[in-house]
């Protein structure tokens, strides 16, 4: 959905109107442990996307829970908010946080042909030829 200073201004109070009404006025327990990472809203307000991040085993139940819930999140929006249209929420699971999770993983296990040292091209130094290097190097001085 295409952004601009507006709509991302009206995003973040969105975001801020739902944090409140997800943490204390919907009591459904799936709902524990939910953050909302970002909001998108359309130009006309009539649209709202949600991105929701959470365990990843517990998408589909947090989902469900959303999905159940978002008449009355609805009813509540129109509430607190003071727009003459209260946006339809459609709920995405955000997965950038299991992306980060698992290239963060995948640095820790530095393969050990990361740690020989190269030439120039990028080709391994057998052992030998870089003492031979070295030796070259302390008779040219």
């Amino acid at each position: 959905m295409k952004q601009n200073n507006a709509t991302r201004r009206l995003g973040e109070q969105l975001r801020e109107k739902l944090g409140y009404i997800l943490l204390f006025e919907i009591a459904d327990p799936r709902l524990d442990l939910v953050t909302l990472t970002g909001v998108e809203v359309s130009i006309d307000r009539s649209y709202a996307r949600v991105f929701v991040s959470c365990d990843g085993a517990r998408y589909d139940e947090v989902m469900e829970a959303l999905n159940s819930a978002r008449g009355r999140i609805r009813s509540l929006l129109a509430r607190s908010l003071n727009w003459r249209v209260v946006p339809e929420l459609d709920f995405k699971i955000d997965r950038s946080t299991d992306e980060a999770e698992r290239i963060s993983r995948a640095l820790e296990n530095v393969p050990a042909t990361l740690s020989v040292e190269k030439d120039d091209e990028g080709y391994p130094i057998r052992p030998d030829e870089a003492e031979g290097d070295a030796q070259e190097g302390s008779h040219d001085a």
